[in-house]
């Protein structure tokens, strides 16, 4: 498997930006795809975008067109991350960054992201 480390979240104004980071370590050639999920209060944890080994994006309608999301591959450890745009009110979330490959999946600790109006 891999160890997620993410980071980058914080406090931001609404319509303002932040960028997500997540730093995946060990197992990474098994790595198909990496994904960025939050999760708010009360509510279910949600997909929010997935970047497969060959660089295909898929993103939630909700957050199409204000987030993207990246990878790149470094030697010995891979890149993850999501730059968030023309945030909102209800972006605010804890996001998780978490990679799939056939075998397992991992999930990375988790970082708070919030918008004030």
């Amino acid at each position: 498997q891999v160890q997620l480390v993410e980071s980058g979240g914080g406090l931001v104004q609404a319509g303002g930006s932040l960028r997500l980071s997540c730093a995946a370590s060990g197992s990474i050639f098994s790595i198909n795809a990496m994904n960025w999920f939050r999760q708010a209060p009360g509510k279910q944890r949600e997909l929010v975008a997935t970047i497969t080994s060959g660089g295909n994006t898929a993103y939630a309608d909700s957050v199409k067109g204000r987030f993207t999301i990246s990878r790149d591959n470094a030697k010995n450890t891979v890149y993850l991350s999501l730059q968030m745009n023309s945030l909102k009110p209800e972006d605010t979330a804890v996001y998780y960054c978490s990679a799939d490959a056939l075998a397992w999946s991992s999930w990375g600790q988790g970082t708070q992201v919030t918008v004030s109006s």
